[in-house]
């Protein structure tokens, strides 16, 4: 071989070699979509900023996409500036637009992998300058990026970062996906959080899963409960993002954390809202039998009312006597079915209080010290 041929590392990827003066750099991978992956960067960063260290953030993929100002932007980076206090650019928190736009022209040939490599190096450099920590997040799943050879494992690679992977739990078989993802980014994986765990799987996650992840050579850094504020979405924030009409106004700070479509017969209807709870019934406005049903379930939250038609006194009054709030949309019922589970899912409702939470699941349920290197008083 020449000096002039390229040498050829393990993973193919280019790297930017680190200096003396480079950050300490995470980069918060994901298995999955909504996992809680930008509380868990953005309450670390603050952690990191609360015991004096200078930080930034990035997310090179920009994937959680709302247009602003004639602009497609990710709504992430615009709250981790908000909340971290940055002065970056919004083209160096995030170089990339992963748009389904983006994605054709990538598909067409018409993306060079090289030229975006440099993209988020350069953008990666800008931000890391006086820096003592850099905190990267991932686009949606790890697996994300993979056409134009930037998934999060290529991108800890190029930046030399270390990763935290954020993964839910619900079955024994869902380690699979974590033994993979852990094989994926061989030794650029510090560790494991589980977030979201419900009550009923978190004994035997501990006991038993988290033993087994680490004799497998795969660190877990805490299992963070359920936590309701985190998982679902008020009423009153549900009918500011749905554009709802409030019929029935008790109940507004209730818990919707999934949803469930009144289509069937009334008495069908019954037994299927008596098994569910912390939920809204999507349902028309025409549909006494269903409204009635649901108002009789003690899980159901709240009703929502499709295509603008108002229910019948009788059923305003039931409401109100059980403070069972009645939301009314315009739009038809799958597609407020659509826009309801986009909203709990795409968690649009995250917030300063939503990271301030996180913060201190953190640091009751994970070893902080271990992610940051350094010893935070009060991690477990």
């Amino acid at each position: 071989m020449t000096d002039t041929e390229p040498t050829e590392t393990d993973d193919d990827t280019e790297r930017t070699e680190p200096t003396d003066a480079s950050p300490d750099t995470i980069l918060v991978s994901s298995l999955e979509e909504s996992t809680g992956k930008t509380a868990i960067t953005l309450a670390l960063a603050r952690i990191a900023q609360g015991e004096g260290d200078s930080v930034g953030y990035m997310k090179p993929k920009g994937t959680r996409l709302q247009s602003n100002v004639g602009k497609t932007l990710d709504e992430d980076p615009l709250l981790a500036r908000e909340l971290l206090d940055l002065e970056a650019e919004m083209h160096d928190l995030e170089p990339i637009v992963y748009s389904p736009t983006f994605i054709e022209q990538a598909i067409r040939g018409r993306e060079d992998p090289t030229e975006l490599r440099a993209r988020v190096s350069e953008a990666f450099e800008t931000l890391a300058d006086g820096t003592d920590r850099l905190f990267l997040e991932g686009g949606g799943e790890y697996t994300i990026g993979g056409i134009v050879d930037l998934t999060d494992a290529a991108i800890a690679a190029l930046l030399d970062a270390r990763v935290v992977l954020v993964a839910p739990y619900a079955v024994p078989s869902d380690i699979d996906d974590v033994v993979a993802a852990a094989e994926t980014f061989g030794d650029r994986l510090a560790g494991v959080i589980f977030n979201d765990i419900a009550d009923a799987v978190y004994d035997p996650l501990e006991t038993d899963v988290v033993p087994f992840l680490e004799g497998q050579g795969i660190p877990v850094f805490g299992v963070l409960p359920s936590e309701r504020t985190l998982s679902g979405v008020t009423v009153a924030e549900l009918a500011d993002e749905l554009g709802a009409s409030t019929l029935v106004d008790a109940g507004q700070d209730a818990y919707i954390e999934r949803f469930t479509v009144g289509a069937m017969g009334g008495d069908s209807a019954l037994r299927h809202f008596r098994r569910t709870k912390d939920a809204a019934v999507i349902t028309g406005g025409d549909r006494a039998e269903i409204h009635t049903a649901a108002l009789e379930a003690p899980g159901i939250r709240c009703l929502i009312l499709t295509g603008g038609h108002r229910p019948s006194g009788t059923i305003i009054g039931q409401a109100t006597e059980s403070e069972t709030p009645i939301l009314s949309v315009q739009t038809d019922t799958l597609t407020t079915v659509e826009r309801a589970e986009d909203i709990v899912r795409s968690g649009r409702t995250r917030n300063v209080e939503t990271v301030d939470r996180m913060e201190q699941l953190l640091t009751d349920h994970a070893t902080v010290d271990s992610i940051l290197g350094v010893d935070i008083e009060g991690s477990h």
